[in-house]
């Protein structure tokens, strides 16, 4: 799968270079943790210099993002026809937030960029929350009421927020998504 670059649209080697320094990060993430990844260390197991690193990430955070987009990118969720409106809602939120459940320090690390300040990060939040966003609206069918919408989206982003604090596993805050979409939709 072809991923459009947060900064500009990429060629085919320099897509195999973004592949590589995401590739390589998630594999600092796992020996380090959040706080001993760096665009430079992630650039050294990529085998591709600090520079051309950072022509493609702004910061560790813009980095980290780029993985997590990447992975909601990848993992379109179909939608269950046998399921009433609550069930694809609940499906949803649980795929989503079990993108990353069994990779902790993959997980923290998502929950602490997407609250970064820097513009890349910016930019890819907004894309990751529209993704989220449609993926929810689907769920709910046509015409689906926008304060119930936004309430799932709060739901899930307070909840990450929540389990990035280390309030329970990831694969607990999927179990109370469920709980809490049920809740507002029932």
């Amino acid at each position: 799968m072809s991923f459009e670059s947060t900064r500009r649209r990429l060629t085919e080697k320099q897509a195999d270079t973004v592949d590589r320094l995401t590739k390589a990060a998630v594999e600092v993430l796992r020996a380090e943790g959040f706080a001993g990844l760096t665009v430079r260390s992630v650039a050294g197991l990529a085998g591709v210099a600090p520079a051309t690193a950072y022509t493609y990430f702004s910061s560790k955070e813009h980095l980290v993002a780029e993985v997590f987009w990447r992975r909601l990118a990848a993992s379109p969720e179909e939608a269950d026809a046998s399921l009433d409106r609550t069930g694809r809602v609940v499906a949803v939120l649980r795929h989503i937030a079990l993108l990353v459940a069994d990779e902790p320090e993959l997980a923290g690390a998502v929950t602490s960029a997407l609250l970064g300040r820097d513009p890349d990060v910016e930019h890819l939040r907004t894309r990751i929350g529209i993704e989220i966003r449609q993926r929810l609206a689907d769920a709910l069918g046509s015409n689906p009421d926008p304060d119930v919408l936004e309430s799932l989206e709060l739901l899930y982003a307070g909840g990450l927020v929540r389990a990035g604090m280390g309030y329970g596993s990831y694969t607990e805050f999927a179990d109370r998504l469920e709980t809490s979409a049920k809740l507002i939709l029932e």
